[in-house]
């Protein structure tokens, strides 16, 4: 890889189940660029309608995964069309500022996701700036009913667009953004308008960097603030007794105050361990005793990244919160094994989260 590009790329993973409207988002994130080149990787060539001439336009390019999978933990097709746009864009023959990934209305975007991680080809050279999941509010009750793949889909997103909301009910929109939020509560949702999210919401979103932002899963009614500009329509109340959903995915917040660096490295790596597969997000801010910086964590299922970040402001309260998505996590156990991490005095015991 040519190493003079002054950093490193941001990719946008775009997913959604079949027929949600993939396309005609990403068409007008093209057509209304502000400016930016774009580079995509079309992962469902013949399937869906690319606009080539519009990316040429833009002076970026197409790959095209012909294959239609991307589901393997590191993919090698992948891995080799970003490389190659990367050397094309490093030797002039492509501009562009941007990659833009469309996936398969079947893949899991975890999958995507984790190759960033565990590529050592792609680490220095490609940052992932955040997974945008368009949702088809006309279908979505019954796609998530049906579809394990869909709430996952919305388990992994950092931005949830609600499109053919013009088809739909207004009251349906808002059970739809309860249901949405309560497996995905740190996703702000967005409805769509003819194909076009609201400017600059799906780029630059930073959802894997190591900092401290981090939205609190709580048990509580959605803010409306969370649903933008997804609101109840007059008259229309939120409430999450108007349904109750079964959803195999789901998240919540553990939530403490210092935090042991022995036993939270334990209780992270158990985490791993036990549950990989059934994590989809999770991301931590933590007080370590005796430690001015706030230790960050986040990861997608079995990869995992910590760093430490700002310091504490004086007078904030020292508390540790841990957002987890997952399906079927053990709520309870994981509870009882973060509050052995909190305050211990001693070395870690290397309890693991079974009992």
């Amino acid at each position: 890889m040519n190493q003079t590009l002054a950093a490193p790329l941001p990719v946008t993973l775009l997913s959604g189940f079949l027929g949600a409207g993939k396309t005609t988002v990403l068409n007008e994130l093209l057509n209304h660029a502000g400016g930016l080149h774009f580079a995509v990787v079309e992962n469902e060539f013949g399937a869906v309608n690319i606009d080539s001439q519009l990316i040429s336009r833009n002076q970026g390019g197409i790959i095209e995964l012909t294959n239609g999978c991307v589901c393997c933990t590191v993919n090698a097709d992948l891995v080799r069309g970003l490389q190659d746009l990367a050397a094309q864009r490093a030797s002039g023959r492509l501009s562009f500022d941007w990659i833009l990934i469309e996936t398969t209305g079947l893949a899991d975007p975890g999958a995507v996701a984790q190759t960033f991680f565990a590529a050592p080809e792609l680490r220095d050279d490609f940052m992932l700036d955040g997974i945008v999941v368009v949702v088809d509010a006309l279908h979505a009750g019954q796609q998530l009913d049906q579809h394990p793949v869909v709430q996952r889909q919305v388990g992994f997103a950092d931005r949830l667009l609600l499109a053919k909301c013009d088809l739909v009910d207004p009251a349906a929109i808002v059970e739809l953004s309860e249901r949405l939020h309560g497996i995905n509560p740190r996703a702000p949702q967005q409805s769509l308008q003819q194909g076009r999210a609201e400017p600059g919401s799906l780029l630059g979103i930073g959802g894997f960097n190591l900092d401290s932002s981090l939205l609190a899963a709580d048990s509580g009614s959605p803010s409306p603030a969370r649903f933008v500009p997804v609101t109840a329509p007059a008259g229309v109340r939120w409430s999450r007794r108007a349904a109750v959903h079964d959803d195999e995915i789901s998240s919540f917040l553990l939530e403490a105050g210092e935090v042991d660096l022995d036993r939270i490295g334990t209780f992270v790596q158990s985490l791993i361990d036990e549950l990989g597969d059934e994590l989809l997000r999770y991301k931590g801010i933590l007080a370590i005793p005796d430690e001015d910086r706030k230790l960050i964590f986040q990861g997608v299922q079995r990869v995992a990244g910590f760093d430490y970040g700002e310091v504490w402001a004086p007078g904030e309260a020292r508390t540790s919160r841990i957002v987890l998505i997952g399906k079927g996590l053990p709520e309870a156990r994981l509870r009882e094994a973060f509050r052995g991490a909190a305050d211990a005095a001693g070395p870690s015991d290397d309890t693991p989260l079974e009992s």
